[in-house]
């Protein structure tokens, strides 16, 4: 790889950002050129994901990226949340906006799926935790909505690789989040499909992380920046690549990729999927270099968020700098709620259901006032502080981990008031690493894929993996502005 620069797209429920990384001197900086929200949109089908939008957002940032980088653009890779796919014709179009990891639709497809393979043979086969939202749940709603069952899929990064160019295929990292890939191993689980009665045929080519999968092509093809540009499948994960953007080494350390979501655990070399793994209900999710991502899914900061939309209906409108420079004033809370509670994982009307928790301990609850607006967000703080903790604690003890250090990555690593909280409660010595951690990890597999392995396209390159993500631990991210 010359001294081009490359493209990093991270799609995030919340934001989507596009990065560009030049090279300056030996040095690398990164820019990020365009950011736009994101957010699931409420029809008669269900909570959807606007693609075209998603799709016209990447594009525009392109555009943006093309115009800064003179010298060139040797690869785009794009990384995004697991689990939600795109539904393909047999004429290769879109059958529709890709399902929301959040709609509820998944209920009844989970019941069915485990009345016909067991939760305890499927952890077996994949180590992966039970939640309603993976792939497999999602597929077998397909299934019961009657969507023909040779209709081809892909998860939202690699869909929007394909729409660039790129060849359909499911990155090994993203794909073990769908809980039908056999544990440890690259390939789809044979057994779980012949069990649900799910298509085989339909499912993507799977392929190492750091895969080139074709060169760009569409309408931005014909900028100049971009007439040689390679597409690469990054950790497709966006936690995948958040967590390979930790410059740690030794097995002491554990991580918190904060984000609309908390993914917390520690980094292996080999799955664990004990009996004790399975009943805490751990994942072992394909992680960049052969490694696993021991973790469970904690509620994050989408659960302020949704509180801070509700509160700005009554007429309390805030940041969230002003609510953690008032909750920084206020004494730990006599009660903490359970982050988890699946009464918090949906829409809605999230104070009330806090304060649903509250009336069932038997404490007041908060009203929509000024104090109870800050009672309320750091009781929220606090209760994180402390579900990390327990699993972390939990991580420790089946792995046989001695953990010292936390490194928290993402923007919620940017809450210090919570990350203070979190150091108390679990004792551990706290490191906040980059909040565009999923961007920095998807360059360094973007750059090992090219030097590490002199320009092979097997992805084998990613094992020089550990060179780029210090080479970019210490970049400085700058914003484009309109």
């Amino acid at each position: 790889m010359s001294e081009k620069a490359i493209v990093a797209v991270d799609l995030g429920a919340q934001s989507c950002r596009v990065s560009l990384l030049r090279w300056k001197h030996e040095v690398a900086e990164v820019c990020v050129t365009h950011r736009f929200p994101n957010a699931p949109v409420s029809s008669a089908r269900g909570l959807t994901w606007d693609i075209e939008r998603i799709f016209a957002g990447i594009l525009n940032g392109l555009r943006k990226c093309a115009e800064s980088a003179p010298e060139g653009i040797a690869s785009i890779g794009i990384d995004g949340w697991a689990v939600d796919y795109v539904r393909i014709g047999r004429d290769g179009k879109a059958l529709g906006d890709p399902f929301c990891y959040r709609d509820e639709r998944t209920a009844q497809a989970m019941q069915e799926v485990l009345r016909l393979i067991s939760p305890e043979r499927l952890y077996a086969l994949t180590g992966i935790q039970l939640l309603s939202l993976n792939s497999i749940f999602q597929l077998y709603a397909d299934k019961i909505a009657g969507v023909e069952a040779e209709s081809g899929w892909l998860n939202l990064p690699e869909y929007v690789t394909h729409l660039l160019g790129g060849r359909p295929v499911a990155e090994y990292t993203n794909a073990t989040h769908t809980q039908l890939v056999s544990i440890g191993e690259q390939e789809w689980c044979r057994e779980i499909f012949r069990a649900t009665d799910l298509e085989l045929s339909a499912a993507p080519e799977l392929v190492d992380t750091g895969t080139f999968v074709g060169p760009l092509a569409g309408e931005v093809r014909h900028l100049p920046a971009f007439r040689d540009t390679q597409l690469i499948v990054p950790a497709c994960h966006d936690t995948a690549s958040a967590i390979a953007a930790i410059p740690a080494v030794g097995d002491d350390w554990a991580f918190i990729s904060s984000g609309t979501w908390s993914l917390v655990g520690t980094v292996l070399r080999r799955p664990c999927a004990t009996d004790e793994a399975r009943k805490l209900n751990f994942t072992n999710l394909g992680g960049v270099g052969g490694t696993f991502c021991f973790l469970k899914n904690v509620n994050g900061t989408w659960l302020l968020r949704q509180c801070m939309d509700e509160w700005a209906k009554n007429g309390q409108t805030w940041s969230v700098g002003e609510l953690l420079r008032e909750c920084e004033k206020l004494p730990p809370p006599a009660f903490l709620i359970d982050v988890d509670d699946p009464q918090l994982m949906v829409p809605g009307d999230l104070p009330d259901r806090i304060n649903f928790q509250l009336n069932e301990a038997e404490h007041a609850p908060l009203p929509f006032n000024r104090r109870g607006v800050v009672q309320m967000a750091n009781l929220i703080f606090h209760s994180l502080a402390q579900r990390y903790a327990e699993v972390l604690s939990a991580a420790a003890r089946v792995t046989g981990r001695k953990l010292r250090r936390l490194f928290i990555v993402g923007g919620g690593g940017r809450n210090r008031y919570l990350n203070r909280l979190t150091a108390e409660r679990t004792g551990l010595e706290v490191h906040c690493g980059s909040s565009e951690a999923s961007t920095i990890g998807n360059f360094a597999v973007q750059m090992a894929a090219f030097r590490g392995n002199h320009g092979s396209r097997s992805g084998a390159g990613t094992a020089d993996l550990a060179k780029w993500t210090s080479t970019l631990s210490a970049v400085t991210f700058t914003d484009f502005m309109e």
